[in-house]
C-alpha cells in the first residue's frame, strides 16, 4: 500500500510560506559532472557557507525554542517535525525533541516510536549524526529525513548496498554493519536493530552504557539500516556526516578538489570512518 505522504506535503507547503517570510535559506548548490566520482553525486555549494558548516558553529541552541514559522507538525508531547532551515533538497525534514535531549546520547524507544510515525506516512533517507565528530551541527537531538515516493531509490549508493546484502558486492574496508529492514516494519523493530548493531560495532549498550562509546552515523530508507563507526568528521576540506555514506558529497570553498580526483571517494570515507577491527 502507498503511503499518504501527507507530512511530505505538509513540508512542502510549510517550505513555500517559510520562503515567503524568509525564514527557510534553501543552498544554491550545482551538481558537477561525472569526474571520477560516480556513483557519488557532488555538488558544489555557491551559497555563502552557512553558520551551522562553519568551524566556530552557532553556540544557541535553535530548537529551544524552535521557528513556529518552520514548524511542519507537532507529533504528541515530545516530538516534531520541522523544516531543515538550510536545505539543498525541498521538503527536507528534521524529527527533533520538543525538549531538550542530547544528540550525544542513545536514541530511545520513544523516538522510534516517532521515526515510525512518520515513517508509515512519508518515507526516504533517514539519517543520524551521533556528534560533532560524526558531522552533527547541532547538540540537540535530531534526526533528518529527505523524502522520497515510495519505489524510488533513496541514494547513489543504494544499488550497492543492495548488492551487498544480496551477497553479489564485496564488502566496504570500515567498520560498519548493514541489515535488510522488513516491509512494515515498526518501533520496536527499527529499536531492536539499532541495538544490535551498536554493539557489533563496539558502540555499546543502551541497556548498560550512559551514552555511547564511539561517534557514529546512522542512514536507513525502506529496504535497508546501516550503522557505520566514525573517527572524525573531515578529511581533505570535506565536511563528512552520514549522507556521505549515502553517495552524497558537498564541495565548499575550503574542499580539496584535487585530492577528490586523485584519490576519489571510497578514499574519503575510509579516512573518517574507523577501521574495521
Amino acid at each position: 500500500m502507498e503511503r499518504a505522504e501527507r507530512i511530505w506535503a505538509e513540508a512542502l507547503e510549510r517550505s513555500r510560506e517559510a520562503l515567503g517570510s524568509g525564514s527557510l535559506v534553501p543552498l544554491e548548490t550545482e551538481l558537477l559532472p561525472p569526474q571520477g566520482w560516480e556513483p557519488f553525486q557532488l555538488r558544489r555549494l555557491l551559497s555563502a557557507t552557512p553558520k551551522h558548516l562553519r568551524p566556530q558553529g552557532p553556540k544557541p541552541n535553535p530548537f529551544r525554542p524552535w521557528d513556529s514559522s518552520l514548524q511542519v507538525r507537532l507529533l504528541g508531547q515530545r516530538h516534531l517535525v520541522l523544516l531543515n532551515k538550510y536545505p539543498v533538497q525541498a521538503g527536507h525534514v528534521l524529527l527533533i525533541t520538543q525538549d531538550y535531549h542530547p544528540q550525544s546520547g542513545w536514541l530511545e524507544e520513544h523516538d522510534w516510536t516517532a521515526v515510525a510515525h512518520v515513517d508509515a506516512d512519508t518515507g526516504g533517507l533517514w539519517f543520524f549524526n551521533s556528534c560533532a565528530e560524526a558531522g552533527a551541527s547541532q547538540p540537540h537531538r535530531h534526526l533528518q529525513l529527505l523524502p522520497r515516493h515510495d519505489n524510488e531509490a533513496a541514494c547513489p549508493l543504494e544499488p550497492l548496498l543492495q548488492a551487498q546484502l544480496a551477497g553479489v558486492e564485496r564488502p566496504w574496508p570500515w567498520a560498519y554493519q548493514l541489515s535488510r529492514r522488513q516491509p512494515g516494519e515498526g518501533a520496536q523493530a527499527l529499536a531492536a536493530t539499532y541495538r544490535a548493531q551498536a554493539r557489533a560495532l563496539g558502540l555499546g549498550d543502551p541497556a548498560g552504557d550512559p551514552r555511547p562509546r564511539h561517534p557514529y552515523n546512522l542512514i536507513f530508507s525502506d529496504h535497508w539500516f546501516l550503522t557505520v563507526r566514525r573517527q572524525r568528521e573531515h578529511m581533505a576540506g570535506f565536511s563528512l556526516n552520514a549522507l556521505g555514506f549515502a553517495g552524497y558529497l558537498l564541495l565548499s570553498e575550503r574542499s580539496e578538489l584535487d585530492w577528490l580526483q586523485g584519490r576519489g571517494p571510497w578514499a574519503l570515507l575510509q579516512a573518517v570512518a574507523a577501521a574495521r577491527g
